[in-house]
């Protein structure tokens, strides 16, 4: 089989495309990664040795194809090359292929069986096929306005929407890549607003509809696939779109006083609270001068247009990956929106009809388009709306930066400071670094932009939209602003001064005692104790989890052992990873999980044998490790050793019957016969539990209760196996929501299995992690919650704040609720807050 290699400065970058590809052939294809450089500070760049140790990682006589983006990735690759032997180099191909398309292409036809130079065909071909599936017409359509006056197609539906800010963003995003995956020409109307029906797959004609809440829209849908599309767009508007409305990110609710305007007092708008005094420096992102004139070679024009767009996306993917990590997945999906916007059929069409027909240069055309996109956002009723014109120019800029050859701005500041600008953009604010900047302070912007709400994710106090007066101060000029009160002070008088650090004192105390919180057990109101354990899957996070207030590890996943690798870890390799994260848990609980692969994580130096149709169904979990019993005894010897002095457990993961648990533990019990023979020393008294995630396990939970010693419910899996929905699957992924009635039944019956046997039982899905649904598991009586480490304290502050009884009583009523949705409206109207 012909093997992968991608090649990327950004390591995240080449992971999430790996991912990616890896998902569209189920593991059939072995994909190796060379990207980033071993640099916390400057952590983009490329590493020949990481290239070649990448290639021969994959190696295969089918040959390997090295995909790779721009600059040093392709000197590195061709550096790689070199310390191979001359007849391996005649089978490594570099491929100038599009990085994310290529990838995708290639391992398609790989895993299809193709030879090395038709997967490389494939792979070069990638933009193409996008560009026919986009479906680009001959004729250019307007960028906002209806693509034609057709009559409405039929079937059609109806839908309210229910969004507390409408089709903002991220629910609009949701909608257009919804839309896009389906053959159908989707068009969509604002019937409240009359407007004229606009295409469904363009992310700026979908936006500026104006949808907001309570608002009806009309959707219609010709082709092949018509009923499917307007059934998942259908699932997207019962789901909420995946928002709650009662935990949006809305702009504090801040308490003004009026007090006489002292000296240099600059007075603006409250985006983001906190209280910094620093010196100033200025921000001004460069400006792009456009020249316009014509050109002969229109082909070769639009490809210019092409090839900067397809940079943009890599760099706003890089982007999205380093904030989901910084501000989390739900405020980083402001940059899906993003995304769309680049691959806007509309917006594409009028770009290359303006290069095409009328022969403008390439920056020419595209400014112009963006233009006019900007005004049709200005000019809309709902300023809501309106400000969503940031994201339209902050994409806009950096197309036309790339096509310019200009460099990226980036804001770097040596020493601490105040951030004075006119405005800032989401990119710009996403990238900032809240150690250097202390404060942001502009001179446009409001409280609902993007870039405020990531500011306040950031914890970086912001003013915006002060007199214009602060753009002449120059750099060095000490400021004090309260991102409270809205108010700013150019060279403050002590008596302010010493006001506002009175203030930012009592903020960084009430933040200590926050953090020493969540070193506190989880109690309820009414007295229960409840466990919060963590979730983690290396060394790395343990140290997070106990520093956030981890009173144990709830999952250990010990995959990432497994993955990324030539052959299977060593005993001795996994003894010391086990009992280095033991050792920083200081004998708190450690729930190690055993290998869990198969599904959508195979291992490339296992082979499987045949292709899964249904691999989520399939040679995974316990099943795979009672097949491997030479991996599977390898990892038990070396978490038995490990135990030693500690309070560690072992969990089976994916059990399915009572007969696959007892396989198990005979395992377990032929391996501590060989330690003892041995003379090595373990914990004879260790617990085993499993994981309760198929429904199998739910609907036997009381004889499985007999044989282990705790349950942890995965509610990740078991949600899609009990809605029969996979959840990569994006047509179909709205229904595995955890939250639903049918799914929380499965919950109670496993709860109260355990509890009626007399074994405790935990959860370790993301519905931990969900604070809205916090009641409904302390309801279900779950004596733990595993999440992931930065959601500990925000969860031991929802436990803090509830009573088991109307924990209890939400639950009552959840359980006879008929969908995911009304139990989140039953959750919301339902939780007091204490007296």
């Amino acid at each position: 089989m012909i093997g992968i290699v991608i090649v990327s400065h950004s390591k995240q970058l080449a992971l999430g495309v790996r991912e990616l590809a890896a998902q569209m052939v189920q593991g059939q294809v072995s994909i190796a990664v060379a990207a980033g450089i071993e640099d916390p500070e400057n952590p983009l760049g490329t590493d020949p040795i990481q290239v070649y140790e990448a290639i021969a990682s994959v190696f295969s006589d089918d040959g390997v194809l090295v995909l790779m983006d721009l600059g040093s990735a392709l000197l590195s690759a061709e550096m790689a090359i070199e310390f191979l032997s001359e007849a391996q180099q005649q089978k490594v191909h570099l491929c100038e292929a599009p990085l994310v398309e290529g990838a995708i292409a290639a391992v398609v036809a790989a895993a299809s069986g193709r030879d090395i130079h038709q997967v490389m065909a494939e792979a070069c071909g990638a933009l193409l096929a996008k560009a026919t599936q986009l479906g680009v017409v001959s004729r250019p359509l307007s960028v906002v306005t209806s693509t034609t006056n057709i009559e409405s197609p039929t079937p059609e539906i109806r839908l309210i929407v229910s969004n507390r800010l409408g089709l903002h963003a991220r629910p609009a995003a949701q909608f257009v890549a919804t839309a896009a995956r389906f053959k159908s020409q989707i068009m969509v109307q604002n019937f409240t607003r009359n407007t004229e029906l606009v295409r469904g797959d363009s992310i700026n004609q979908v936006t500026t509809l104006g949808v907001r809440q309570g608002h009806e829209l009309v959707i219609t849908a010709t082709g092949s696939d018509a009923d499917e599309a307007l059934a998942a767009l259908q699932a997207l508007f019962a789901n909420n779109f995946g928002e709650d409305n009662v935990a949006l990110n809305s702009p504090p609710a801040f308490h003004h006083k009026v007090t006489p305007a002292t000296h240099g007092e600059l007075s603006g708008i409250a985006a983001s609270g906190g209280v910094a005094i620093a010196p100033i420096v200025h921000y001004q992102p460069t400006h792009i001068p456009i020249t316009e004139y014509h050109v002969d070679d229109v082909e070769a024009e639009w490809q210019r247009v092409q090839a900067a767009i397809h940079t943009a996306r890599q760099e706003i993917q890089a982007v999205f990956s380093q904030a989901s990590i910084q501000i989390g997945d739900a405020e980083a999906a402001i940059f899906d929106a993003q995304l769309l916007f680049l691959e806007d059929p509309v917006l594409l069409e009028a770009a290359k009809e303006r290069i095409l027909e009328h022969h403008l240069n390439a920056e020419a055309a595209w400014q112009t388009v963006v233009d006019e996109v900007a005004t049709s956002y200005r000019t809309l009723e709902d300023s809501y709306l309106q400000e969503r014109v940031d994201d339209v120019v902050d994409v806009g800029q950096r197309v036309l930066r790339l096509l310019a050859g200009n460099a990226p701005a980036k804001v770097h500041l040596q020493e601490p400071a105040i951030l004075v600008a006119t405005d800032l953009t989401p990119s710009d604010t996403a990238g900032l670094d809240p150690t250097k900047v202390l404060g942001i302070c502009t001179t446009s912007g409001s409280a609902t932009s993007h870039s405020a709400i990531i500011a306040r994710t950031l914890g970086i106090p912001a003013v915006l939209g002060v007199d214009a007066q602060v753009l002449h101060l120059a750099d060095g000029t000490l400021m004090a602003l309260d991102g409270e009160s809205g108010k700013a002070w150019v060279e403050p008088e002590s008596h302010i001064l010493d006001l506002l650090a009175a203030k930012q004192s009592a903020w960084q105390t009430a933040q200590q005692e926050a953090r020493a919180t969540a070193h506190q057990p989880a109690i309820t109101r009414d007295g229960r104790q409840v466990s919060v354990f963590a979730n983690i899957g290396s060394i790395s996070d343990v140290q997070v989890a106990v520093a956030s207030g981890a009173e144990g590890v709830g999952l250990l996943r010990t995959e990432f052992l497994y993955l990324d690798r030539t052959s299977a870890p060593t005993e001795e390799e996994q003894l010391a990873v086990y009992q280095a994260i033991a050792q920083v848990l200081d004998n708190r609980p450690l729930i190690i999980r055993t290998l869990d692969v198969g599904g959508d994580k195979p291992l490339p130096y296992l082979r499987v044998g045949l292709t899964e149709a249904n691999p989520f169904l399939g040679w995974r979990g316990i099943r795979f490790c009672l097949d491997h019993l030479d991996l599977f005894k390898t990892q038990l010897r070396a978490i038995l050793r490990a135990s030693v002095g500690h309070q560690i457990k072992i969990m089976l993961p994916m059990i399915a019957t009572v007969t696959e648990v007892r396989a198990a533990k005979v395992i377990l019990v032929e391996v501590q016969a060989q330690l003892n023979q041995a003379g090595i020393s373990f914990d004879a008294a260790m617990k085993v539990g499993i994981m309760v995630e198929v429904p199998a396990a739910v609907a036997i939970a009381d004889q499985l209760a007999t044989e282990v010693d705790f349950f942890s419910i995965g509610t990740n899996d078991l949600s899609q196996y009990v809605m029969a929905s996979d959840r990569t699957n994006a047509r179909v992924a709205n229904l595995v929501d955890a939250l639903h009635p049918a799914v929380l039944r499965m919950v109670q019956q496993t709860i109260q299995a355990a509890h009626a046997a007399g074994i405790s039982v935990g959860l370790c899905g993301e519905l931990a992690a969900d604070t809205l649904a916090t009641p409904i598991l302390l309801g279900l009586g779950l004596d733990e919650l595993s999440v992931n480490p930065q959601s500990i304290p925000r969860v031991k502050q929802a436990i803090a704040r509830l009573s088991i009884v109307e924990c209890e009583a939400i639950v009552a009523s959840a359980l006879q609720q008929d969908s995911a949705v009304h139990v989140r409206e039953l959750i919301s109207i339902s939780i007091t807050p204490p007296a």
